[in-house]
């Protein structure tokens, strides 16, 4: 189980960016096998500090991972770092390389370490799904219909004709590249190591292609896919299925698929975060009277008293009735917002009616029994 990232990294999440940066480097040193010849763990332990660091130094992604945790970074390019050598990771942090290349050649493209470039990473593909109020409040299984690319099945994804392999590229003999050298006069020379153009950095070629495939290894399918949709999740919010996309080729891993959610609002509530928020419409006279009334809420109906003399506007809360937490215990709020409805059309008798009231009525019955700070107060649990 993955540990809190301000854990691993050991810092308060109220930290500024420059306080994680040296909280980073400074346990990172500490976790380089020549310090811990003894220790296999160290490796590990140093790319669960790079996956921490590589979230909380992004501010995008470490705001949805403070509001939602883990489950707020779904969708998000991450590194994937148990594909990573351990070398490549510490040059770029302490060798005067950039994180950001690293993280490039880490999602797909031809590290700087040697030999063969590994094989191309499938496509990611992206969805979309449709969620009632309901189902993204309480989770869901559902069901997408996902266009990816697939292993062909006549050549077993090799792009190979049956029978007839692949071949060492002839152009770098198989170590994917190729060097060009460059004469600097007396300064020397100049060498510069690409990418096979040939092969294309696999250091293998396709001297018989597949006649299905065109010597491709994939092609195109419709597949259904079943997404577990958590509780909670809001409108606008992708969940991330970790090789469900495309195929790789030549034995390359599959690419993953995002899956965008859209949520039906809702005509009785508004979401407000994971708080709900309700207009409970009463007349005037109930208002000054009182009365009870039903309030609909998730888990079945809530018994209102509205007490004589409640004011337009005011709120009750009730704790742990909205929608649940992403990928934490708890619930938000129902707060429902009392709407008093004032009469538009009166007769001639409820005028005189009203009238009559109002010469009896003093400017006591109109006094607070409340600031509007203290109810404030009172709504928010301030």
């Amino acid at each position: 189980m993955k540990r809190d990232y301000y854990d691993v990294l050991g810092v308060s999440r109220d930290v500024g960016q420059a306080e994680i940066k040296k909280a980073f480097r400074k346990q990172a040193r500490a976790c380089h096998p020549d310090v811990n010849p003894d220790d296999p763990e160290s490796e590990a332990r140093f790319k669960e500090l790079a996956e921490a660091y590589e979230v909380l130094s992004d501010e995008d992604a470490r705001a949805a991972y403070d509001r939602y945790g883990f489950d707020g970074l779904r969708g998000r390019p991450m590194t994937d770092f148990d594909h990573v050598s351990f070398q490549d990771l510490f040059n770029v942090f302490f060798g005067g390389g950039m994180f950001d290349s690293v993280l490039r050649d880490a999602r797909g493209a031809w590290g700087a370490a040697g030999g063969a470039a590994p094989a191309p990473r499938g496509d990611d593909v992206e969805v979309e799904l449709e969620l009632s109020f309901a189902e993204a409040v309480f989770g869901a299984s559902k069901d997408v219909e996902v266009i990816a690319d697939v292993a062909c099945e006549a050549c077993g994804g090799s792009g190979a004709a049956p029978g007839a392999g692949r071949e060492q590229c002839p152009q770098c003999r198989g170590s994917g590249r190729v060097r060009e050298v460059s004469n600097l006069g007396g300064f020397g020379q100049f060498v510069r190591t690409s990418t096979c153009p040939v092969c294309r950095g696999q250091g293998t070629i396709v001297a018989q292609p597949c006649e299905t495939c065109r010597g491709t290894g994939r092609r195109r399918e419709t597949r259904t896919v079943t997404v577990e949709v958590p509780a909670g999740i809001a409108d606008g919010q992708r969940l991330r299925l970790g090789g469900e996309g495309g195929v790789g080729s030549q034995g390359g891993r599959s690419g993953d698929l995002f899956v965008r959610v859209s949520v039906t609002p809702d005509e009785r509530f508004v979401r407000d975060g994971d708080d709900l928020i309700y207009r409970q419409d009463i007349t005037m006279v109930d208002a000054a009277l009182g009365t009870t009334v039903r309030v609909p809420a998730l888990d079945g109906p809530i018994e209102l008293e509205i007490p004589p003399g409640t004011q337009p506007g005011e709120v009750r809360v009730y704790r742990d009735r909205g929608v649940p937490h992403l990928q934490r215990r708890g619930r938000g709020d129902l707060k429902v917002v009392v709407n008093v409805q004032v009469p538009r059309h009166l007769s001639a008798d409820q005028r005189e009616a009203l009238e009559r009231f109002a010469a009896l009525a003093g400017e006591k019955n109109y006094e607070p029994d409340q600031s509007f700070l203290d109810k404030v107060r009172a709504v928010f649990g301030a």
